[in-house]
């Protein structure tokens, strides 16, 4: 191939990449994000382990005593509460079998969300939720990135009121932390790498209550003979 031909091929190459959005500014854009969600990652490691810890050794002492764990969010933090339920419901590892936990999403049933918000407003969508199912000795877990989501913030208070303990995961700011029994705050206000973040917090919370429950020579669970 002449050099005519080796500029032809690059121009060709270098209209692809374009078309497919490998653009340099483009992989320095991506670069950054991963950048900075780990930095934010890093952070909260060095800030919030220990409420980390906390939390998963609260719901790991209700689900030992019979309690449940019930969980509250709006959006990607709705779509968080599923995904945690899931792992506890389910397992998260697959090194062991286990028995079931239980956690239930309030972001699930369409019905009652939609026919609750069409008739009573959507601030005590959760709240309605824990009157019917919370009881003393059940944990309820609160995802909010701004803090101040005011139907999670009702549900905390619902949960109170009901004897249950209560988690928030937030970002930095907000009203929740001060009126939960735990906080974990990511010390971030990015919405995106705090919600980054609380997934990986969420999957570490999992798998410490499953070490703790089922990893460790502890007592049966109630129930269980």
């Amino acid at each position: 191939m002449g050099p005519l031909g080796c500029q032809v091929w690059r121009d060709r190459r270098q209209k692809e990449k374009v078309r497919m959005g490998v653009m340099p500014e483009n992989v320095k854009r991506i670069e950054n994000h991963l950048l900075n969600s780990a930095e934010v990652k890093r952070q909260t490691a060095a800030e919030c382990a220990g409420s980390i810890a906390k939390a998963a050794d609260l719901i790991a002492r209700s689900f030992r005593a019979g309690g449940k764990l019930l969980l509250c969010g709006n959006g990607g933090s709705a779509a968080d509460c599923q995904h945690m339920a899931a792992e506890f419901v389910s397992r998260l590892s697959k090194n062991f079998e286990r028995r079931a936990l239980p956690a239930i999403a309030l972001t699930t049933d369409t019905s009652f969300l939609t026919a609750f918000s069409n008739d009573c407003g959507f601030e005590g969508v959760f709240a309605r939720q824990i009157e019917a199912l919370g009881c003393t000795g059940d944990v309820l877990l609160g995802i909010s990135t701004s803090g101040n989501s005011l139907n999670v913030i009702g549900a905390v208070e619902a949960a109170k009121s009901k004897g249950m303990r209560t988690i928030a995961l937030t970002g930095n700011t907000g009203r929740l932390p001060a009126i939960t029994d735990v906080a974990i705050t990511v010390p971030s206000a990015d919405t995106q790498h705090i919600q980054e973040t609380h997934l990986a917090v969420e999957h570490i919370v999992c798998e410490l209550v499953e070490d703790f429950l089922f990893r460790e020579p502890v007592m049966p669970l109630a129930g269980q003979g």
